[in-house]
């Protein structure tokens, strides 16, 4: 059971938490943190350092100012805190960084696991698009919002600016008779009205061109939904400072499964190694139009070369003729041919960012007695081969070690 303690538990992101978090089995609110001490379901105190109930994290949705005595307090008690309070200034964040050397801290300027996916996307398309295109942002809130732009708009303005060449400067609104648009500005406009829970649009602007990329938060629900996570995966972490992309990352390390049935591992054990033999190995391959997959050269030192590689089943025959034609040219390459095998691959966009995901792979996969033949990585993905008997079982032993 996770235990949370909740700083701002009478605000309207604290009441949104409490509810969602009182009918889940695993997480608990054990104490929570006002100055408006109003009786709750658990205690209430006016500051972490007077609350004597134990716990695992803190979550805080309050106000900028109570950051620094609360974060001073988190470090003396050794907890960890996901900080989720917008309008940081540059002191606040230095301050928050700090106290990360002590403690795990979450922070995030903005909750929602659909914004965060908004920043990959414009950096795409930031990449894309280059230089070419005007960027203007536009944000909604509620008219109760203090802080203008908001947190999130900043930080879809720096994520635009992490992957350009020329960086541009922030102009938060326009106003006068000379305020023509500027090449070397990104344009963010705020508007505050009603209920508005929270809408994010960036706009690339180009010659008889729009692109939109937009987010609309319909409840606050979202950011709770995500600051609940956040204190999930932030008990588990070492001291130091975590953000949305983290969590992403490790959550997305292995997102897909795929088999590939009838593929054939070809072995060469004794080839010659020298570049002129290895490219007319591969070149009578390509010459037959043979796709090969999975290669693998192994022996470092010597004059030869163990050396494997898949094919598909229906390229059997004219595989075997290749080889019969390599036996005849190399006497001494001893070739092997072994099928009903099949390709499993799994693959991430969070496994270029996540160490240890190989391991994991290998390590469940010993763990359930499966056999690895060969083996290829990528930033992205990782393929192996394996026997057509075990695919079942080693299907299901990566879905349950990676959540899919």
């Amino acid at each position: 059971m996770i235990r949370v303690i909740l700083n701002g538990c009478n605000g309207r992101m604290g009441r949104t938490l409490t509810s969602l978090i009182e009918p889940m089995d695993d997480m608990e609110v054990v104490a929570g943190i006002d100055i408006n001490a109003q009786p709750e379901e658990y205690p209430v105190y006016s500051r972490l350092s007077e609350c004597t109930v134990q716990a695992d994290v803190l979550i805080d949705f309050s106000h900028p100012r109570i950051l620094p005595v609360l974060l001073s307090d988190a470090v003396k008690r050794n907890l960890p805190a996901v900080i989720a309070t917008t309008g940081l200034g540059l002191e606040d964040i230095e301050f928050v960084e700090r106290s990360s050397r002590k403690i795990p801290i979450f922070r995030s300027a903005n909750m929602s696991l659909g914004i965060n996916l908004i920043q990959d996307l414009i950096k795409s398309a930031t990449k894309v698009l280059g230089e070419r295109y005007d960027v203007e942002i536009v944000e909604k809130h509620h008219k109760l919002k203090k802080d203008s732009p908001s947190g999130t708009a900043l930080m879809l303005a720096d994520s635009i600016n992490e992957v350009r060449v020329e960086k541009l400067h922030y102009v938060c609104g326009r106003e006068g008779r000379d305020s023509l648009r500027q090449k070397e500005e990104l344009g963010i406009h705020s508007l505050r009205g009603g209920t508005i829970v929270g809408e994010h649009d960036v706009y690339f602007t180009g010659t008889d061109e729009l692109i939109q990329i937009g987010h609309k938060a319909y409840s606050r629900q979202v950011f709770a939904t995500g600051a609940v996570a956040a204190a999930r995966y932030l008990c588990t972490r070492k001291p130091g400072l975590y953000s949305m992309q983290d969590m992403i990352n490790q959550y997305s390390a292995v997102t897909t499964l795929y088999t590939f049935p009838g593929e054939i591992l070809i072995t060469l054990d004794g080839f010659p190694r020298n570049m002129e033999s290895i490219s007319g190995l591969y070149g009578d391959f390509a010459s037959a139009d043979i796709f090969i997959d999975l290669i693998s050269h192994s022996g470092s030192t010597g004059e030869e070369l163990s050396i494997s590689f898949t094919v598909n089943s229906r390229d059997l025959a004219g595989t075997k003729a290749i080889l019969e034609g390599i036996s005849r040219k190399y006497p001494g390459v001893k070739t092997g041919i072994e099928d009903h095998i099949t390709k499993i691959t799994v693959e991430g966009p969070g496994m270029e960012f996540q160490s240890g995901v190989a391991y994991r792979l290998f390590s469940c996969m010993a763990k359930a007695g499966i056999h690895i033949m060969a083996v290829t990585t990528s930033e992205v993905k990782i393929s192996y081969i394996t026997s057509d008997q075990e695919v079942d079982k080693a299907v299901e032993t990566i879905k349950k070690e990676f959540g899919i």
